[in-house]
């Protein structure tokens, strides 16, 4: 497992995230997923955000990034939802007719930390430690 590193510390930050088409519409295909995933990119790049792996299904997203401790990951996703909203509803002006109103995501998120180990192994090994 591989750390990542800053001036003054060293870390892992590994999240898994899930966005949900707006009424639960059925409109991500391959070039809808390749451009919500290119942008995931551009606006990730502002906020320390490294794309990790990425896939869908026709009404969501599933995407595991890496981020830094000083990402602010309400505002990158804000930022992240607001753009590819307004960018993908003019590039692929179809999406308007399933979705009519401003919004491509529900305003709801899942947002889940992922560790390199599992949480009984770290918390065995906090337990153990002072001890001898």
């Amino acid at each position: 497992m591989e750390l990542d590193r800053n001036q003054h510390s060293v870390y892992l930050l590994n999240y898994h995230l899930v966005m949900v088409v707006k009424y639960r519409r059925k409109v991500i295909n391959d070039e809808i997923s390749e451009y919500l995933k290119h942008r995931f990119v551009v606006v990730g790049q502002s906020y320390g955000i490294n794309l990790q792996e990425w896939n869908y299904d026709i009404d969501h997203v599933h995407v595991l990034f890496r981020a830094t401790p000083h990402t602010e990951m309400a505002k990158f996703l804000n930022a992240y939802k607001s753009s590819s909203s307004r960018m993908v509803k003019k590039l692929f002006p179809e999406i308007k007719r399933q979705l009519w109103k401003s919004a491509f995501w529900t305003q709801s998120y899942c947002l889940i930390s992922t560790g390199g180990a599992p949480l009984e192994v770290v918390k065995k090994y906090i337990e153990s430690q002072g001890r001898k």
